[in-house]
């Protein structure tokens, strides 16, 4: 197994740090390849050597939450929806920064629909509509609703300062899910 530099990962991390603490001033599209090189203390062509572009680091930051969230899906898979959703609210928790900069803020349109795209996707063997009170109902059209609705009070408890700890979120949206989807 390769090992990677130290002084790479904590460029990358500065460069993510930075790129999340510009967006909480200013629009994405604001946000210029110098802004990023001062705020993470790196030249311009460290950037480049890293990323393409600012796109680029945006994509991968967004892809590398995107990641964890799929394997907490996975170690979850047997565990019922209140349980399991405190492996998602703990992993919110302890990236608050990330989470509401892309949903509270101004942050990055494209995170929200690439979130609520990849909960499409986990929730589709969640929704049994051939029995029980979803019998007969449009799947697509419930496993949508359920995505949705999961998204929306995410970014409800971002933009509303956490209004709650994230055990009461878990556990709230673990009995919403169990109505919903069994």
């Amino acid at each position: 197994m390769t090992k990677i530099d130290r002084r790479i990962l904590k460029t990358q991390e500065a460069l993510k740090a930075a790129i999340i603490d510009l967006m909480k001033e200013k629009s994405f599209d604001d946000i210029t390849i110098q802004d990023l090189s001062d705020r993470a203390n790196v030249s311009r062509g460290t950037i480049y050597l890293h990323y393409m572009d600012k796109y680029d680091l945006l994509d991968k930051l967004i892809e590398t939450h995107i990641d964890e969230l799929r394997v907490r899906c996975a170690a979850a898979a047997d565990l019922d929806f209140a349980t399991g959703s405190v492996l998602w609210t703990e992993y919110f928790e302890s990236h608050y920064a990330f989470f509401s900069t892309m949903l509270a803020s101004k942050g990055a349109p494209f995170f929200r629909s690439r979130f609520l795209e990849f909960l499409v996707d986990e929730f589709q063997d969640e929704v049994d509509n051939t029995k029980g009170k979803n019998e007969g109902l449009n799947q697509d059209l419930v496993v949508n609703f359920v995505a949705a609705s999961y998204v929306g009070v995410v970014e409800w408890w971002f933009m509303n300062d956490r209004p709650v700890s994230y055990l009461v979120l878990a556990d709230q949206l673990g009995a919403l899910l169990d109505r919903i989807c069994e």
